[in-house]
Order: structure tokens, then sequence, then C-alpha cells
């Protein structure tokens, strides 16, 4: 039953729907309705649309008028229009004050439909976002939202169209290869603002499921496939290549949290080796949170937990086809500043390049990051601004600039320390007056600036280790909290804090209360058996559990579901998130040296 717009849904076995309106009077739906007069639910469909809409009310003075103003008749709440009701209960939903609850079954087909269709009226559209007006020349910009590669259309670019109009004229038009009025013609370029490259595409596609249509254009606002670009990525904005600097702005960058576990890709064979570097590229490609980089020979992937490196290694063997082996799992460690002081011109690069002496200042500043400072996640928990203070971008959002070669060379720097190999966190770098460099060349300021900075780094000496944490919320019984605690202490974890004990009954459900019944219309349990609680009011069998939370390190925790499993006799669950990266004593910064074979 369709409270709001009073229909009746019907599906057989084989998953066809059919709808059928209500009489808006009492009388008729008795008496000549869809269902017979003697049906049960008739009752309740009059009693549960006026709890609706005088709930509605409560968040909605406008329909709170018009049901005061309503004839006080019984089916009058039955005569209110339906599209008055989507109107508030649209509003309400936007502010979040409701939350509307469908039934159905994802399984049996049931009710999907249904839902689909509520999504589109009540969730927010494009439509309502204010956008820039579209004139006859505005310039194409798209958002690449997702890359995917499918065996037979090769890389497929999800983007929406963010101003403009897409277009690809079919083969038969000879006049096709210029920008016109915000059109994207057949061999016209895209510029990817995020890598500074030109694109091409192939094809145009709108999908409806597994379904793939071919179109010429993707106009404003809307959601499609482009088929042939090679260097986009996940994130990435795309625009025409004779767009203006105005419009060459990011439309928004995906940041990943910092990466927390790596682990070694070992080819088989020497064969092997090519195939693998190419796949770890193409899935970078959908995938912005995973790194790949190459440290004393090996191949590194770095991602944000061991479910997360599962999944790249189930990838790399089902879709990509590649043979290789995955070495052991370890924790991504960082190195802050060391404290020394720094030599006299630490910052002047010197060296010869094509028989020329050149020599420049570059001007840097890098210290430690005060308490009260908070690391950019662009730059993996490190601060870098320009000479104003402002926030330093990612050096591929600014191209050809001289703030972007500096940048790539600080990026280089504090990628990997001199000390550990590790990466650099919680340093505060400030890139001074530009004006100041004696050289234009692009590869020359990237390099003089990682080397200077590296310098500074090395005369700093070896700052701490710091190492990833997680925040740890256990569930398990009474009679196993002993254990628990003594083994998170016993893995350099802390109790951060230890809740009271709840009731769970027999069938390991929490009993936590659930929401006030106070407003709702719950409907006789006979009619939504499944949703009834009085089924779990049974005394019998239930026992105590507590909840313990702490924090601990990661790395000693990789293998805590299997652990707690057995020290909980089975009844034990556990959520875990970040708690980001911690300074770690002197003792346990030697085991981590060891590990990395750096001691």
């Amino acid at each position: 039953m369709d409270l709001v717009r009073w229909n009746l849904w019907k599906w057989d076995d084989r998953g066809q729907a059919s709808c059928q309106p209500l009489p808006r009077s009492i009388e008729d739906l008795q008496q000549d309705g869809p269902l017979p007069s003697s049906h049960p639910v008739i009752p309740h469909l009059v009693f549960a649309r006026t709890e609706l809409l005088e709930n509605l009310s409560m968040v909605s003075e406008d329909l709170m008028e018009t049901l005061l103003a309503m004839p006080s008749e019984p089916s009058a709440y039955l005569k209110l229009d339906n599209e008055s009701i989507m109107q508030y209960l649209r509003k309400a939903s936007l502010r979040n004050q409701v939350l509307p609850v469908l039934c159905g079954s994802a399984m049996k087909n049931i009710g999907t439909d249904l839902v689909m269709d509520y999504i589109g009226e009540l969730l927010p559209s494009p439509l309502d976002v204010t956008h820039e007006v579209q004139g006859q020349n505005s310039p194409v910009r798209l958002l690449a939202w997702k890359v995917n590669w499918d065996d037979k259309k090769g890389w497929m670019t999800f983007v929406r169209v963010y101003s403009g109009i897409t277009t690809l004229r079919p083969p038969s038009c000879f006049l096709a290869d210029f920008l016109v009025a915000g059109k994207l013609t057949r061999q016209i370029n895209l510029l990817n603002t995020n890598r500074n490259q030109k694109e091409k595409l192939s094809k145009i596609l709108l999908l409806y499921a597994s379904e793939a249509e071919e179109v010429d254009e993707l106009p404003f606002g809307s959601v499609g496939v482009i088929l042939g670009l090679k260097y986009t990525r996940t994130g990435d904005t795309l625009i025409s290549a004779g767009a203006s600097e105005s419009a060459r702005s990011l439309l928004r960058d995906i940041t990943p949290p910092p990466a927390l576990i790596s682990a070694s890709v070992i080819p088989q064979s020497h064969s092997d080796l090519q195939p693998v570097q190419d796949a770890l590229t193409s899935l970078s490609r959908t995938d912005p949170s995973l790194q790949v980089d190459v440290q004393d020979g090996q191949i590194l992937v770095h991602g944000l937990g061991a479910l997360h490196l599962e999944i790249v290694e189930g990838r790399l063997r089902d879709e990509w086809k590649v043979n290789f082996e995955f070495g052991r799992r370890r924790v991504s460690y960082r190195e802050g500043l060391g404290f020394k002081e720094p030599s006299v011109d630490w910052n002047l690069w010197a060296s010869d390049v094509g028989g020329k002496h050149i020599s420049t200042k570059i001007p840097i500043q890098i210290r430690l990051m005060e308490p009260s400072e908070e690391g950019d996640p662009v730059w993996d928990g490190n601060i870098v601004v320009d000479e104003k203070g402002t926030p330093v971008p990612i050096p591929r959002s600014m191209p050809g600039s001289l703030l972007a070669y500096v940048a790539e060379g600080i990026s280089n720097a504090l990628s990997n320390s001199p000390h550990s190999s590790l990466p650099m966190t919680q340093a505060h770098v400030q890139v001074g007056r530009l004006k100041e460099l004696t050289t234009r060349v692009p590869s020359i300021i990237t390099g003089a600036t990682a080397t200077v900075l590296r310098r500074r780094i090395r005369e700093a000496g070896m700052g701490p280790i710091l190492e990833p944490f997680v925040s740890l919320k256990i569930s398990i019984n009474e009679s196993s909290l002993g254990r628990v605690v003594k083994d998170l202490t016993e893995h350099s974890g802390e109790v951060v804090e230890l809740s009271e004990g709840i009731s769970v009954g027999p069938s390991g459900q929490e009993d936590i209360g659930g929401f006030s019944d106070e407003g709702v219309y719950i409907p006789p349990e006979w009619l939504s058996p499944s949703g009834s609680h009085t089924s779990h009011a049974i005394s019998y069998g239930t026992r105590m559990k507590r909840s313990l939370q702490g924090i601990a390190p990661l790395s000693q925790f990789l293998d805590y579901s299997n652990r707690l499993r057995a020290i909980s006799e089975g009844h034990g669950n556990f959520e875990m998130s970040n708690a980001g990266f911690r300074q770690v004593s002197q003792e346990r910064k030697m085991e981590i040296l060891r590990e990395i074979g750096r001691a």
C-alpha cells in the first residue's frame, strides 16, 4: 500500500507489478475498492494515512494549515492532492526532518521500482544546485567520477557534464573538427587539468544497467560514459582544450586517507615484470587510494588496510590475469623532522648543467608543525604553504607555474626520508618569493628543490618514528572481558572506555531499546510479524555483554579477527577505524628500524 500516492501494488509469481488507485472515500474503499470488503487490512488504511499526514504536518507549517482548513469528514485526508503531499514530503526529507520508509524485497524484485521512483522524487537533484548560466559559448567541463576497465569496450570513463554540451558528431559529417557553441565534436581535444594531458574521445555512451546506448551528445547536467581516454583517472577534471584559464579550475579532487599497510608485489618471472607493472598502473587509474612505488628495486603497493590489499590482489589475478606473489603485509610508518639546526646556505643549489655552471637559492623554509596545527591530507599529514600562508595544492593541478615545479620537488623530498626511506610527516614547509629564482627551467627547479630539502632533512638528523594507530570498539560476553583486556594491553593497546553491561537475547541481538513509538504508526503484529518487537521481550536465555573501546597500534592487530574469535569463544565482534599516527618510544623505534632494514 502506497499511503502517499494512495495506490495498491501487487506482484505476481514472476515479479510483474500491477498498480491500482484506491478510492478517495471510506464508503467506496469498503464497497467498491480493489480489495474485498472483508479484507482485514481495510480498517487500517485510513488510520495509517491519517497518521502519516499528521506526523508530516509536525515539521511542515504549510501542511498543518492545509489540514486544519479541511472539512472534518472522515474521508477528508483521503482527498488531499498527491502532488501536494510529495511537495511537503520532499522538503522535509531534504532538511533531514523525516525518513521515508518503503517496504519490499530486493531478492524477489518487489518494491524496487517504488524505491527508485521515490529516490528520484524526494532526494536532491542536480537541478537543485545553482550552476553557471549556460551560454552559447560555454566551455565543456566534465568530472570523471569513475574509471573502469572493460574487456570489450576498453577504458570506460564515467563523467558528469558540469558545463557545455559534449557532442560527438556522426562519422558522415565531414566538417566535424572544431568547437562551436560549447559543443565538443568528434576529433577535438579534451584537456585533463589534473594531469595536464590532452585526451581524444572515441564514443559517448549512456548506460541503462548492463545495456549501453551510443549517443551523439551529453547535455549539461547529464551522466554518461566516454570511451578512448588514455590518461584520465578517477576524480580528474576534463575541459575543452580551447577553454580559457579561468575554466581550468578543478571541479573537485579526491584526497584519499593516508596509506596504512603496504606489501611487495613479486612477479613470478622476468617476463611477468612488465605485465605486473602495467596492471598496477591500470589499477591505480581506477582506485585513487592505491599508491604504487618502487623502493630498493621492489614494487610496493600501499593501501588503506588489509582488506584493501586483499581486494587489490584479487583484482590483479582475476581482472588482469598477471602472475605474481604478494609479500608479507607491513604497516606503513612515518618519520618526523629532526631537531638539529641547519647549516648556512643549506637551500643554495649549484651544479654544472650542459657545461654551464648554474646556482640558485630555493626560497623555502621547513620546521616541525606546532601541536595546534593540523596536517593537510593532500600532503600526507604535512603542511605546505606559499609566501602568503595559503595552502599549496597538488602540483598537477597548477601546470606550467613556478610554484608547481617547486611543489613537485617538495613532494619528492617528503616522500622518502634520507634516513629511513619512510615518508615524512608533521613537517611545515613554506615557499617564499619565487621571483628570486635565477632559472626558469622546470627540471632544474624541481630537482634543485628536492636536493636542498633532502639536505635540510639529513642535517636535521633522524626524527621520531610514527606508527599508525586504530580505534577499537569490542563487544564481548562478560565472561571474556578479562581475557580481551589482557590481550589488548599485551599488544601495546590501552583501554579508553568500558561501558556498562547490555542485555542480549537468545538470538544474539543486543537489546538497545529501539526508538520511541510516539507519533509512529505501528501496524498490528499479524500484519507485519517481522517488525514486531514483542517477540524480543522474552526474557529467558538472556546474557550480559560488555562494550570496550580502546586504542592500539595497527601492526599488532592485523590478525585480530582470528585472535578475538579464539579468546571470546566465537562470541566477540569488533569495529576498527583509523586513529592517525602516533610517535613511538625509542625501544619501539629501534624495532621498526630493524624491521625495515635500517638499523
